[in-house]
């Protein structure tokens, strides 16, 4: 029997995944001395990361590596998506960004406006706006820190939040229901409903292919959201159904 935190054990099934290739969840279960459900979890968020691939039972080490030219690719399409997604701010907005790698994305953008007021949940976002020579107010919610999203959530974010009125909230999403909203694998997703209920325009941004994720919990419905910024690869037909909910579809060039 092995007591460690959720990172600790996470970083110890990955190790015990190279040494074998292969866990059940019997296995982890008994070694952790912890729940199924927990452990489900666990080999759930290690998948999304792209650490290993699920199977009945239990879970196999993922053999393939992303080439430099894939990771171009995504870094191109992020870099994209966050440039449209900038382009909508304008001068003196009060705006939050959301944790996350797109959103985070858009930063180097915002030295093109002047007298905007910013909050974050997330301390590399604040530390990195510090840096901007237009010098943006910056505003932390505060709150409970979260590994999983790396991120500050809970009542105390929440009534940060609460105290003001924003133009708009930048959030992003690990996976895309073209007939629900937003999808995600954090079980925390309050403080993304009170983001968008203290802003004037939701904006998501998320590539296309988030469309292909299967993801349980439901973070954002389209009716709360106003505009969705993705790439261009997004199918026709995704498009057309999440524009029949009321949501604007931006999409952004990629090469």
């Amino acid at each position: 029997m092995i007591k460690r935190n959720t990172q600790q054990r996470r970083r110890a099934i990955v190790e015990r995944l190279m040494a074998q290739g292969e866990v059940t969840v019997d296995e982890l279960t008994h070694l952790f001395d912890i729940s199924e459900v927990t452990i489900r979890k666990d080999l759930t968020e290690l998948e999304h990361n792209g650490l290993l691939v699920r199977r009945y039972g239990g879970a196999v080490l993922t053999h393939k590596e992303p080439s430099a030219q894939e990771d171009e690719k995504v870094s191109n399409r992020k870099s994209a998506i966050a440039k449209a997604a900038a382009a909508l701010i304008r001068d003196n907005y009060r705006i939050i960004i959301d944790s996350g790698s797109t959103t985070s994305a858009m930063l180097p953008e915002l030295g093109k406006r002047r007298g905007l007021v910013v909050m974050t949940n997330a301390l590399h976002v604040a530390s990195q706006l510090l840096e901007l020579e237009n010098e943006p107010t910056v505003l932390m919610t505060g709150g409970t820190w979260d590994n999983q999203s790396h991120s500050f959530q809970g009542q105390m974010a929440e009534q940060m939040l609460s105290a003001y009125n924003f133009d708009q909230a930048f959030v992003g999403a690990a996976g895309l229901d073209p007939q629900k909203g937003t999808t995600t694998f954090n079980e925390l997703t309050q403080l993304s409903k009170v983001m968008a209920q203290v802003s004037r325009q939701v904006i998501v941004l998320a590539e296309s292919d988030k469309l292909e994720r299967k993801i349980p919990n439901l973070e954002l419905p389209w009716s709360e959201i106003s505009i969705l910024v993705t790439d261009d690869q997004i199918p026709p037909l995704a498009k057309q159904q999440i524009e029949k909910q009321g949501v604007e579809v931006i999409c952004a060039a990629t090469e």
